[in-house]
């Protein structure tokens, strides 16, 4: 961004962390230079952990460089007190956390000098020669600076003040808490909550094959009454009762946003959120691709002249789209009224006279991504017809359908672009053949197929993604002109996944995130309030109204102290009983049938908390017991999760060591209070053993 600023401006010189030329010093922050300072800043007392302690609220806030940043801070700092420098421009990102990066950096290091603002969200030099032609008074933005610190504090005092309580409450591990944190750990709680109680049903359906048609009937329950209606098809002509068509249009996709492009990202190459933030940053800063965190999938009204010659270099860079038919327009991807801090991310004009060969293979599959995304969101629409087709066979409905394509528009560019990738989309129906209401179709095969619900699938980064993005949505539905919506931005959600990864309480499952015992433990713990989006669509409303000068920063922060001060208080006669976010760290699998304690998964064995107490509780399921061993079966923690809470669990592929041959049993717990428990088997007895 400074780089285009000063070639606008004609600082072409270049010095230590900044350019200079025609009267001109551009410099540049790296993300937040200032920061609020830690706790035991404030008081040495706070670097140990204490409940009598909280909640911590500063009377005066104090505030700290960033150590990684301190070089490029001086530089600001000496470009900001140097005596040839008359006025300062603020030339940071048009939003909220723009304008906090310059007034931290500008209030700490005693700058008093007359400050203009520079607000734009296009980085083409005509976007920025207006931009200068337009500078207001820093002023203007008081009320933005007010709501952007009231954010950062608000998050400090729920992170520093919720994380310490835990994890004093809990003793022993360090439990982090935050207002998008938590949430997004309740999404995965929730999500296995909604599998493990999952109950799958059964279904049949009947498949009739006809002369140019597969149909197939609804769904039902009773395997008797499918099989009743496939042999009533068998050999039966079929009536056709509803012929439907209707002529479809689909839009080209909008170009990418950060979210966007790292939930595809994740879907075509396994790229996790960071990684694909990280290829897209490198990107970046070699001029490949614009700035990497947005929310808009639009681009400014001053691009749009630009747009055609930047599609032809796209499409020469890109073997796959060879011979492709190439419209652009730009009507489609332009809109400055849907663009806030940056607009859509697309590649540069300097893709067309780059090496591209040595970029590493993620880098060249981000570019080539977003270089697809653009040729196709500028196409032409997809259309097509599709026909639904409802019969009537033996007594019961069968439907069809089909489609067949009349123009396939940006479809030709993604087609090219996933054959590439040797990936082939999700193929549509084929076309059927011309029917008419009340024709008979000659009889065919009836064949039944036997199915199940399925549970609801675990989250990927690209479905947690995207319920992030969506999260409380009906409460942000209510709220005008609020600047962010959903868990986190852009900018913060891979952090998040990351975080909650290296906490320990979610992990990686191949393409799958999911819930540790730790995490489920945690998220339990938490109080509703915590647990919800709506308390950031609460405060997105408050913010707002911060910004319009309608609240007041102090009201604003006064309700969040307020709402810590009731945290604190409602636990501060709690005793916590040893879990998974104990000391220990063990996994609690159920409750002792002797003693009522925990039992926790050890090495060796499932055993009583109390096994150690005097006088002991000797209760425990050893992991090598003969009853398991000697049928070939592990003594899982489902199994023994199984049997403490129901006394039985249900076990499929017991060995009979006498017969030699597998089998489904129920095994029962039989525990006398002895020194070893003991199991029983019990059978269905309609089925038997197999």
């Amino acid at each position: 961004m400074a780089r285009a600023i000063a070639q606008v401006l004609g600082a072409a010189e270049k010095r230590d962390g900044f350019l200079e030329g025609n009267g001109w010093l551009v410099g540049w922050c790296v993300g937040h230079l200032v920061e609020l300072a830690p706790a035991d800043a404030y008081d040495p007392k706070y670097s140990k952990w204490r409940y009598a302690d909280l909640p911590i609220v500063p009377a005066e806030w104090q505030y700290r460089v960033l150590p990684d940043t301190r070089k490029q801070y001086n530089v600001l700092a000496g470009l900001m007190n140097d005596s040839r420098v008359e006025s300062i421009v603020c030339a940071t990102d048009a939003g909220r956390e723009g304008e906090l990066i310059f007034r931290l950096v500008y209030d700490l290091c005693g700058c008093t000098k007359p400050v203009k603002r520079l607000w734009i969200s296009s980085m083409e030099e005509p976007a920025i020669r207006k931009g200068f032609e337009n500078l207001l008074d820093s002023s203007n933005y008081n009320n933005l600076y007010a709501a952007a610190l009231c954010r950062a504090k608000a998050d400090w005092l729920v992170g520093i003040n919720g994380t310490r309580l835990f994890s004093t409450l809990y003793k022993g591990q360090t439990l982090n808490v935050g207002r998008v944190l938590t949430p997004t750990l309740a999404l995965l709680m929730e999500r296995e909550a909604a599998i493990t109680s999952f109950k799958k049903e059964k279904f049949y359906t009947v498949e009739l094959k006809l002369v140019g048609l597969t149909a197939v009937s609804g769904r039902i329950k009773s395997k008797t009454e499918a099989e009743k209606l496939r042999r009533a098809c068998l050999g039966t002509s079929a009536t056709v009762r509803l012929v439907e068509r209707k002529e479809r249009t689909e839009r080209p996709p909008a170009l990418y946003d950060l979210t966007t492009l790292q939930r595809e990202a994740n879907r075509l190459f396994g790229y996790t959120a960071q990684q694909t933030l990280d290829y897209l940053q490198s990107l970046y800063e070699k001029r490949l691709a614009t700035y990497p965190r947005t929310d808009s999938r639009y681009l400014t009204d001053d691009m749009a002249g630009g747009l055609p010659a930047l599609c032809q270099a796209v499409a020469r860079v890109l073997p796959c789209m060879e011979g492709l038919t190439l419209l652009v327009n730009a009507a489609q991807v332009v809109d400055s009224a849907q663009v806030t801090d940056h607009h859509a991310v697309i590649p540069t004009a300097e893709i067309a006279v780059a090496d591209l060969a040595p970029l590493p293979t993620g880098e060249r599959n981000i570019l080539a991504m977003i270089a697809a995304r653009l040729l196709c969101a500028v196409g032409e629409s997809h259309t097509y017809a599709e026909t639904a087709v409802t019969l009537e066979c033996g007594g019961g409905s069968f439907t069809a359908g089909g489609r067949m394509e009349m123009a396939l528009g940006w479809k030709e560019a993604e087609r090219a672009y996933l054959a590439s990738l040797k990936k082939v989309p999700k193929g549509a129906p084929p076309a059927l053949p011309d029917l008419t209401e009340g024709q008979i179709l000659e009889g065919g095969d009836a064949a039944l197929k036997a199915g199940a619900t399925s549970p609801p699938a675990r989250f990927s980064e690209d479905t947690l993604l995207l319920a992030m993005e969506r999260a409380s949505a009906e409460d942000f539905a209510a709220l005008e002109s609020v600047e962010r919506k959903g868990l986190g931005t852009p900018a913060t959600r891979a952090g998040v996944i990351e975080k909650l990864v290296r906490s320990g309480y979610a992990a990686r499952d191949g393409r799958h995130l999911v819930p540790t015992e730790k995490g489920l433990a945690l998220a339990w713990a938490m109080p509703d309030q915590f647990k919800s989006a709506k308390l950031t669509a609460e405060w997105e409303e408050r913010l707002g109204a911060v910004e319009r000068g309608e609240l007041a920063p102090e009201d604003f922060m006064a309700g969040i102290v307020e709402m810590l001060r009731e945290l604190v208080r409602s636990y501060a006669n709690v005793s916590v009983a040893s879990s998974a976010l104990s000391r220990s760290g063990r996994t609690v699998v159920g409750k002792c049938p002797r003693c009522g304690k925990d039992v926790v998964e050890g090495k060796k064995s499932f055993f009583c908390e109390g096994y150690y107490d005097t006088p002991p509780c000797d209760f425990a399921l050893w992991k090598n017991n003969r009853f398991f061993t000697s049928k070939r079966k592990e003594l899982t923690r489902k199994i023994a999760a199984a049997l403490l809470r129901d006394g039985r669990a249900p076990v499929t592929g017991l060995f009979s060591e006498r017969k030699g041959v597998f089998y489904d049993a129920t095994v029962v717990m039989a525990d006398d209070g002895g020194k070893y428990v003991r199991f029983e088997l019990e059978f269905d007895k309609k089925k038997g053993a197999k």
